[in-house]
């Protein structure tokens, strides 16, 4: 599932692209994935993009503001927001097709499986396209009669985004819990941004084992679990985000920072570190990689999988 660097990163490579472009028309293939209407409006047709921001891991489009209609985006496990030019092939066929429908196979409606994720669709004043693709559909649309509305409903139930948390307000977030600290940090609604990646790799920066309680950090391990945790983000921004399998950013770009992941998917091999084993265990029930040389594990910590998060 894309996270903050890869959404960021998603923000950032859009924007020179769309801010500023009058969108003229908008074709959504796939009703299902829009929570709320699907009017031209409500899917700012006639207006032009002006900002394109983003909180934890979701993306809001507006275009104009607070008081005006906007949309948030969330790409959920293999969504991408991305341009393309007028004369994509993919999209001339989304959009000279019907849409597809819940109940056909590929085979039965025609349409290629590219063509098929194609599930909404803006047509910018140039001519170009703003498209929404998301072949298994954990992510979506959801549209707002206002910014203002959005931010209510939908990122009120969110916390701090990770990359301006401040230490003092997630100190007493994280004291707040004795789950492990793994899960504390995936729960959307104490932190907004991380996911499995990051988590694993800044536990291993910082020396935390995963199954650490979260109220057992101090202001001081808080403080210096902000600022690695900022330094991190920046650094996979900067690389564009991690490509593991779907995702690209705004320009159909795939990451780099998977080069460097120094935990996240290597059980098995050596600690970049120290060169020990690293080992795979259960955290929250989300597959979780840390090394036992680096991270030991704390005395008394619990049931890994009996620990619970909010997924948003």
């Amino acid at each position: 599932m894309p996270e903050l660097p890869e959404v960021q990163s998603v923000c950032a490579s859009l924007a020179p692209r769309i801010l500023g472009r009058e969108i003229r028309s908008v074709a959504v293939r796939r009703t299902e994935v829009v929570v709320g209407s699907t009017t031209p409006e409500a899917m700012l047709v006639g207006r032009r993009f002006t900002a394109i921001r983003r909180h934890g891991k979701q993306i809001a489009l507006l275009a104009g503001d607070d008081a005006l209609p906007a949309i948030c985006v969330h790409l959920g496990m293999t969504g991408s927001l991305c341009h393309r030019p007028a004369d994509d092939p993919a999209v001339r066929a989304a959009i000279a097709s019907p849409r597809g429908g819940r109940s056909k196979s590929v085979k039965d409606s025609g349409e290629s499986m590219e063509v098929r994720h194609l599930h909404a669709l803006w047509q910018l004043d140039d001519g170009t396209w703003l498209v929404f693709r998301d072949p298994r559909r954990f992510g979506g649309l959801w549209t707002y009669p206002t910014f203002a509305d959005l931010i209510l409903e939908r990122w009120g139930e969110l916390g701090p985004d990770a990359l301006t948390a401040r230490p003092a307000e997630l100190f007493a977030r994280l004291g707040a819990t004795g789950r492990p600290l793994k899960a504390a940090l995936l729960d959307q609604g104490l932190l907004a941004g991380l996911g499995n990646i990051y988590v694993d790799e800044l536990l291993h920066e910082r020396r935390l084992h995963p199954l650490t309680p979260a109220n057992a950090l101090s202001a001081s391990d808080v403080k210096g679990l902000v600022g690695s945790m900022r330094r991190l983000l920046a650094r996979a921004i900067r690389a564009g985000g991690s490509s593991l399998r779907d995702y690209v950013d705004g320009e159909g770009k795939s990451g780099s920072f998977q080069l460097t992941h120094r935990v996240y998917g290597r059980g098995g091999e050596h600690c970049r570190r120290c060169r020990t084993t690293l080992q795979t265990l259960t955290v929250g029930g989300r597959t979780t990689v840390a090394c036992p040389k680096c991270q030991p594990g704390p005395a008394g910590a619990g049931n890994p999988n009996g620990s619970k998060q909010r997924r948003r």
